[in-house]
């Protein structure tokens, strides 16, 4: 049995949103620059390159990426063998999330009660938490700062078994039409195939957090990526929604098993600051 104090998570998780803020993902500005050298419209490139020099600045300045620094989503698998000592693992997280957004003065976006009261918690929490038991005795972390011009745009569609392949690459085209200018494109799209309604969406909000220009181990479903950005790049939605080729950078899609009578699909829309970190301890 290995035994982590929950100090040791706090100082992570502060440390992962933090860094997830000022520092986009070397995958998303990698695939923003090659956009930038293949973008048709002179517009749609100047914005690539302006976006390009904001994670610049961002990184180099020690500033937010976006003034939309997001809910906190984190995605943790923890050993069986950990025993976390000096306090609450849950509590642990949320003070982590909550020094990040404080000290790193990034934005604090949440409110308490989403149709009523309407009054923001002034830190950032509660996280959203996902959390595994998997066999050892290490913790991994993987965490999203989950803007929502984006997340407005993300959906979930029942879809039955007769819908087949055509049927989930159709709704992720349309879901990206919806959404149009509104997420901040050139978008990250994340999709989770099967499960029940909630995992289907868990997944796809995971699958925001894959590395950007990977494809899915599956041929059929690396398919289906392909397909569907091919598409949805053709919509002529373009950089920041003003026209030309570059409104997705990747269609990221994973899958679950499911229910004979049925095919659940979220599409989970990321803009361009694809805020995400991992690590292990």
């Amino acid at each position: 049995m290995r035994e982590i104090p929950v100090a040791r998570i706090t100082e992570t998780v502060k440390n992962l949103f933090i860094s997830a803020n000022y520092e986009i993902g070397r995958d998303v500005e990698a695939a923003v620059k090659r956009a930038a050298e293949t973008e048709k419209s002179p517009i749609g490139r100047q914005v690539l390159c302006q976006l390009c020099e904001n994670y610049r600045i961002a990184r180099e300045d020690r500033v937010a990426i976006c003034q939309d620094t997001g809910m906190a989503v984190l995605f943790i698998d923890v050993g069986q063998d950990v025993h976390f000592t000096g306090g609450s693992f849950e509590e642990a997280v949320n003070e982590g999330v909550r020094q990040a957004y404080c000290e790193g003065y990034l934005r604090k976006s949440v409110v308490n009660d989403p149709v009523f009261d309407r009054r923001n918690t002034g830190d950032n929490t509660p996280a959203v938490l996902h959390l595994r038991i998997v066999p050892g005795e290490k913790v991994r972390f993987l965490i999203t700062a989950k803007g929502f011009g984006s997340e407005n745009m993300s959906a979930v569609k029942m879809c039955v078994p007769a819908d087949g392949e055509k049927g989930v690459v159709d709704f992720i085209v349309e879901t990206a039409r919806r959404a149009g200018p509104n997420p901040c494109p050139p978008m990250v799209i994340g999709v989770g195939v099967g499960g029940t309604m909630e995992q289907a969406a868990a997944l796809a909000k995971r699958m925001t957090a894959r590395p950007v220009g990977s494809r899915h181990p599956d041929a059929r479903y690396a398919g289906m990526e392909q397909e569907a950005l091919e598409r949805i790049n053709r919509l002529g939605i373009g950089p920041a929604g003003i026209g030309g080729k570059t409104t997705a950078l990747c269609v990221n899609i994973d899958y679950l098993p499911t229910h004979i009578a049925g095919m659940p699909v979220a599409v989970n829309v990321c803009c361009h600051a694809a805020r995400h970190g991992e690590e292990e301890i």
